[in-house]
């Protein structure tokens, strides 16, 4: 028997990368030491 959903089911919460990885975070500093755009197809 399904269940009728509960208000916070229709909730959204929108973020973003820079919201979510500290500013000392090993992804930033490798992100800014290595250029990847060469293994982009959409550049």
């Amino acid at each position: 028997m399904l269940q009728e959903p509960s208000p916070h089911q229709y909730e959204l919460e929108m973020v973003t990368m820079e919201q979510l990885v500290p500013k000392d975070h090993l992804v930033r500093k490798i992100d800014r030491a290595i250029d990847l755009r060469v293994y982009r197809s959409d550049c």
